[in-house]
């Protein structure tokens, strides 16, 4: 188990890794088509992808969450 302040950074690896895996496979698939170029294709995206949205991902949450937090009614 990991300490509770390693929280946020565990966040944004898995939500970046799974956002950035969804959105690669759907353009790839656009792309190519449904097809093995489509699998390469994603991989490759997907691997220099991943990294880029996980440092975007450490970088604007925190911004987005103090917007989301001015936007809503605090209870």
């Amino acid at each position: 188990m990991l300490p509770a302040r390693f929280a946020p950074i565990l966040f944004g690896f898995l939500l970046s890794g799974i956002m950035s895996c969804i959105v690669t496979l759907v353009a790839a698939i656009k792309n190519v088509g449904f097809s093995s170029q489509a699998v390469d294709a994603w991989l490759s995206a997907w691997l220099f992808g991943w990294p880029v949205a996980f440092c975007v991902v450490l970088v604007v949450a925190p911004m987005v969450r103090g917007f989301v937090n001015r936007l809503v009614k605090q209870g």
